[in-house]
Order: structure tokens, then C-alpha cells, then sequence
């Protein structure tokens, strides 16, 4: 967040380098204050010939008045004479007081919004003072906090998908290319790889639209009572052969059949099964992974627990980021990186939430909470 103030007599601001994301230079902040401020004048011009036309008027009344008073039109001038200055020079001052209480913030929100309007979302606008322009000047940048934070997401969105898009079109290229030149024979098993890689892209559009409709809060769930026991044991037979293949212990704790949860069956299974194949991909041969539902808080909580190498305390806030690559402590080994974030996704638009628990080498518990029945 940068803060820049235009400079101001006997205290000259730092003024940082003018790159891409430092904001503007005292030059530009000067500038841009003084076009304000020649349009200010403009209009003060115009007040003061108001007031000049209506200091006219008052000496125009006050002879006529005099006259009928029988009172001297000299004394009268020399009275509006020595009153209408005063006056004046009262609201001059008010004037110019109010010029730096409001035209100066004001001609900071106009100088950044111009800045926005260029594709400058990181400047920011001095807060201060009291009341509509402070509150007004405080959501002018939180609202330029906002925007800069949406546009970095969609770039990081875009590399992402790049990145994501980039290995299978370079696998299928190769293998068309060495097919062509001779290299490779057309043969069931390359045409297999080949096909494999395609399923790799369709899964990562599935997923990326899955997740767009879900932040969206655009996705259809058709809900109805589910046992919160048939989910757990739903998602967990999908991955028996997987798990058993692996060496890895894969176990649904008895639960209470009575406990029931209204949701989209078919979305909080994929939500589940995305908990199971993450546990899955970060446990060990001889691991176990315990999936587990219970009462809570006046919801339920489906858990999905490892003994796999558990997650960094510096790595949990961006678990649930896309495309995150940041899991050191569990080598991420296949996938996209889309699974956490879909999961996180699907359970909110039931209302409910997910959060993880976690220590270096104890493994990781991923728990749902889901709102009790209506």
C-alpha cells in the first residue's frame, strides 16, 4: 500500500522511484493538485464577483435606506465601508480553511481515481481528518485494495492455467511430431499416452469451470437428507483399489445412521473424494487415513485425518489457494492443484466450511462443518 501526500512548504515528502506500482512522482503529484486547484479558483473567481455584485447592492439599498431615514448617504458608506471588508474578510478565511479541509482531499481522490482509470491500482489516498471525506477517502482505498487484489488473482489465475495447460500439450505435441517423423510406431500404447494426456486437459477444464461457478455462486445443488455416514463410505470405496495398491490403510469409523445432513449428494462426494485423494497422494506405504462424521456446534463435521508428513505452519493460510505449490513439507506428487480449492468451494456454497489442522510429521485432519438441517 503506498501513501503519497502532495509536498507542502517547509516539508518536503520522500518520493519513491516512479515504476509500475511505486505511484506517482512530486511532479505529477503537483500537477495534478494544481489543475484542481486552477478550477477551484475559477469558481472562488465566481463567488467573489457575486459578492462584489452584492457588495454593490448593499451600498445601492443602504443610500436609498439613509434617504428615508434622514440619515446622511456619507454616513451610511462609511459604515457599509468599514462592516462589508470585515465581513469579507470572514469569509475569505472560512473559505480557504475550507479549501484545506475538503479541496485538498478532494483533489487527492480526484488525482487517484485519474490514476485508477489509467490502470494504476496501487495508489492510495493520505486518510485523515474527520467525518464524509475521511470515510469516504477510507473507502476509496479499500476499494483500490480490492481491485489491485482481484487483477494480481487473475494474473496469477492465467500463469497458472498456462502452466497447468503447458505439460500435456508439450507430451502430445512430442509424440505427434515423433509419430510423423518416423520415430515412434502408431501403436496401441502410444495412442494410449496420448489419449491419457487429453483426459489430463478435460479434467483441468471440468475443474477450473466447476471452481469459476462455484465462486460465482452459480452452481445448481440439488440437496436433499443424505446419512452423513453414506457420503464418508461412498468416497472411501472410490478409492479402496488406490489405497490398497499403495500400501495405505483406508477406514470410515462407525457412525450414528440417524445423523443425517441436507446437501448435493454428487457435490459433496467430489468435495470428499478431493479430501481423500489429497490424503492419499501425501500418506506413505504403511498409513492409514481415517474418515470420521460426528455432531457439532449444531451441524456436523465429516473429518478425512492422515499419518502422512503433515503441513507446514508457514504453508497452512494457502492450502486452499489454486494452483498452490508451496506444500514443501508434502511433496505434491500429481494433480493440479485444483482439488483443495474445489473442495473448499462446493462445501461454502452448502453453507458450511473447511478448515485443516496440522503439525510436521503427525499428519493432517481436513474437517468439514456443514450447518445443521432446516
Amino acid at each position: 500500500m503506498h501513501h503519497h501526500r502532495p509536498p507542502r512548504k517547509g516539508r518536503p515528502p520522500h518520493w519513491p522511484p516512479h515504476d509500475k506500482g511505486q505511484g506517482w512522482s512530486a511532479e505529477e503529484w503537483a500537477a495534478r493538485r494544481q489543475d484542481f486547484r486552477r478550477r477551484f479558483a475559477v469558481w472562488f473567481g465566481l463567488l467573489a464577483l457575486a459578492l462584489v455584485g452584492l457588495l454593490v447592492g448593499l451600498i445601492v439599498l443602504a443610500v436609498t435606506s439613509a434617504e428615508r431615514l434622514g440619515i446622511g448617504s456619507a454616513e451610511a458608506i462609511i459604515v457599509l465601508c468599514l462592516t462589508v471588508p470585515v465581513a469579507l474578510l470572514i469569509l475569505f478565511s472560512i473559505g480557504m480553511v475550507a479549501f484545506r479541509r475538503v479541496g485538498s482531499p478532494l483533489a487527492d481522490l480526484m488525482a487517484a481515481a485519474d490514476a485508477v482509470a489509467d490502470g494504476d491500482l496501487s495508489v492510495r489516498v493520505p486518510e485523515g481528518g474527520r467525518g464524509d471525506m475521511a470515510r469516504l477517502t477510507a473507502r476509496f482505498n479499500r476499494m483500490t485494495a480490492e481491485l489491485e487484489r482481484a487483477e494480481q488473482g487473475r494474473r496469477n489465475l492465467t500463469a497458472d492455467v498456462a502452466h497447468e495447460l503447458r505439460t500435456p500439450l508439450h507430451i502430445l505435441q512430442g509424440n505427434l511430431e515423433g509419430v510423423l517423423d518416423g520415430v515412434y510406431e502408431p501403436t496401441r500404447e502410444h495412442v494410449a499416452a496420448m489419449l491419457d494426456e487429453t483426459r489430463v486437459l478435460s479434467r483441468l477444464v471440468e475443474d477450473l469451470q466447476t471452481l469459476s461457478l462455484a465462486e460465482a455462486g452459480q452452481l445448481p445443488l440439488h440437496r436433499r437428507p443424505v446419512p452423513a455416514v453414506d457420503l464418508l463410505e461412498d468416497a472411501a470405496t472410490r478409492f479402496v483399489g488406490a489405497a490398497a495398491e499403495a500400501g495405505v490403510t483406508l477406514k470410515v469409523l462407525p457412525g450414528d445412521e440417524s445423523l443425517l445432513v441436507d446437501v448435493d449428494a454428487d457435490r459433496l462426494d467430489q468435495a470428499l473424494s478431493n479430501l481423500v485423494a489429497n490424503a492419499l497422494r501425501h500418506t506413505p506405504a504403511g498409513g492409514r487415513i481415517t474418515l470420521a462424521a460426528r455432531p457439532a456446534d449444531g451441524g456436523v463435521a465429516l473429518a478425512v485425518a492422515d499419518t502422512g508428513a503433515g503441513i507446514d505452519a508457514a504453508d497452512l493460510p494457502f492450502i486452499f489457494d489454486r494452483f498452490w505449490r508451496g506444500d514443501r513439507a508434502r511433496g505434491r506428487r500429481g494433480g493440479a492443484g485444483l482439488g483443495l480449492p474445489i473442495a473448499r468451494r462446493l462445501v461454502e456454497a452448502h453453507g458450511g466450511a473447511v478448515e485443516v489442522a496440522s503439525e510436521p510429521g503427525a499428519g493432517a485432519t481436513f474437517t468439514i462443518w456443514l450447518p445443521a438441517r432446516e
